[in-house]
């Protein structure tokens, strides 16, 4: 069964968990700009009694949640931060912090396991920031805040314990990785 090019778009703009321009809306989901401005009329209207909402500037679009459920999402997020970081957000910031940044894949790939739970935890506690990555603007990068530093005691990254030694073993372990990888 093939799914409407609205519950197409819905999927996409969920997926993606941020805005999307609408020329590469176009692009994904091989349409003309007018038909997709029908399928965002049609998404808007499957939208009305649910808990989630289109937001539109003239060049983006995002799935959001409904400002009617903000309640409910603050009693959320509150729960959220009233919780202890836990193992796998700290090996995340952990990881952030000695590599200076890293994307999803490179925290997933040391860690062995998908970090998106340990992610979206540390970005709602504002101890990381997203940015896009110099090397393929496709993905995005996470970076420390000040606020992360601050939390630990430290005044910079250079602070943390162990640093020379652990920055130095995580470059070799990279090293090692690109080697293997070229060589196969």
């Amino acid at each position: 069964m093939a799914l409407a090019l609205s519950s197409k778009l819905e999927a996409v703009l969920f997926a993606a968990g941020e805005p999307l321009q609408k020329k590469r809306l176009v692009a994904l989901l091989d349409t003309s700009a007018e038909t997709l401005g029908d399928a965002l009329n049609a998404l808007k209207i499957t939208l009305e009694d649910r808990g989630l909402r289109i937001v539109e500037t003239e060049n983006e679009i995002e799935l959001r949640t409904a400002p009617e459920a903000s309640d409910s999402i603050q009693k959320l997020r509150e729960s959220e931060l009233s919780r202890d970081l836990g193992r796998a957000s700290l090996e995340t910031l952990a990881l952030i912090l000695y590599k200076g940044g890293a994307t999803r894949g490179e925290i997933d790939w040391v860690r062995g396991v998908n970090s998106t739970a340990a992610i979206r935890a540390l970005l709602l506690r504002g101890l990381i920031e997203k940015s896009e990555d110099k090397d393929d603007k496709r993905r995005v990068r996470y970076q420390a805040t000040i606020d992360a530093l601050a939390h630990l005691g430290v005044g910079s990254r250079e602070e943390l314990p162990r640093y020379e030694e652990l920055t130095r073993a995580l470059a070799q372990e990279e090293a090692k990785a690109e080697t293997s990888e070229t060589a196969v």
